[in-house]
């Protein structure tokens, strides 16, 4: 009996075993191989104004963002109408409602400037920002490093495709020192609001992927990171945007431009396969914020912009 036992227990084990085994070899083998990370896309509000007629409210700009089927807003902050404790919980609330994130922070300063004065100023308004993304739970805002502002105005800026004289009496190697010595200010009190700065390439001193490398890189600061925009570089454009992707310094966000209609000050053919590729290369799996600049009605540009986003990335 002890023997009849043993074996009955014997080939019961056995029969486990192999049933575990090929349960295990039935997994692995149905098992898909893991899907390349897609990224989530959002929209800037600038998307559904574009400094044009009134200026469109935040609370109309995140209804719209929803229906049109967007994971994200990007709020520019010279769009904003009402700033307030109360203004900036009810845009939480009605973001959370819709299932949106609020996760970018477009904001505007000017460093490039030899008034010590005035470059404090631009550093105070710019941890005014910081301490409203933070109110806003948004964990990342845009910043530029200003422009000289010898052109006469922003269309003469463009025509010149971006490149504008040094201020008389000053030079590009002072315009990096104060530059890189504002920001540093800025990194305090992004610490302490867990908001991380990301350095766009935006005209001045940002105009280049080599301009915006020298100041991140140096600075060196968890807190300060990058805002790539598809739509600023106009030379060597994916050259420059794998220099950035490429940096030990991570980019934040990506801003992705579209035209469609033409373009308000120039249209550029953006590969976008070219530029999913060279993000995914380097390991990008951050947000997608949509900034629609083509001269067709926001209506049915930014829906068709949204589809071609997530062709490539989402």
């Amino acid at each position: 009996m002890k023997r009849r036992t043993v074996l009955k227990n014997t080939v019961v084990i056995g029969a486990a075993a192999l049933t575990g085994t090929a349960w295990s070899n039935a997994k692995t083998a149905a098992s898909p191989v893991p899907a390349q990370p897609r990224n989530r896309i959002g929209v800037s509000t600038y998307s559904f104004w574009q400094f044009r007629g009134k200026r469109l409210g935040m609370p109309a700009c995140i209804d719209k963002a929803a229906e049109m089927g967007f994971d994200g807003v990007e709020l520019l902050h010279v769009q904003m109408q009402d700033t307030s404790p109360v203004a900036l919980r009810k845009l939480k609330r009605q973001a959370h409602a819709l299932g949106l994130d609020l996760m970018g922070f477009s904001t505007h300063q000017g460093f490039l400037n030899p008034d010590p004065a005035v470059r404090q100023q631009n550093v105070e308004k710019t941890i005014h920002q910081i301490e409203l993304a933070y109110a806003l739970g948004i964990p990342t805002i845009r910043i530029n490093t200003g422009r000289w502002r010898t052109s006469k105005n922003f269309d003469e800026l463009m025509k010149n495709k971006g490149i504008e004289p040094v201020r008389e009496g000053c030079t590009v190697e002072q315009g990096f020192e104060w530059v890189t010595a504002s920001i540093e200010k800025l990194l305090p009190k992004a610490e302490e609001c867990g908001v991380v700065l990301g350095l766009e390439n935006h005209w001045g001193l940002g105009l280049t992927a080599e301009g915006v490398l020298r100041i991140v890189e140096k600075i060196n600061s968890p807190w300060l990171g990058m805002t790539l925009d598809t739509g600023n570089f106009l030379e060597r454009s994916y050259e420059q945007m794998e220099l950035m992707a490429a940096s030990k310094i991570p980019i934040q966000l990506v801003q992705a431009k579209t035209y469609y209609g033409g373009g308000r000050w120039y249209t550029l053919d953006i590969d976008y396969t070219r530029v999913a590729a060279v993000l995914r290369k380097y390991g990008y799996r951050g947000y997608i914020s949509l900034e629609f600049e083509g001269n067709e009605d926001a209506q049915t540009g930014v829906p068709k912009s949204l589809a071609l986003l997530r062709k490539h990335f989402g």
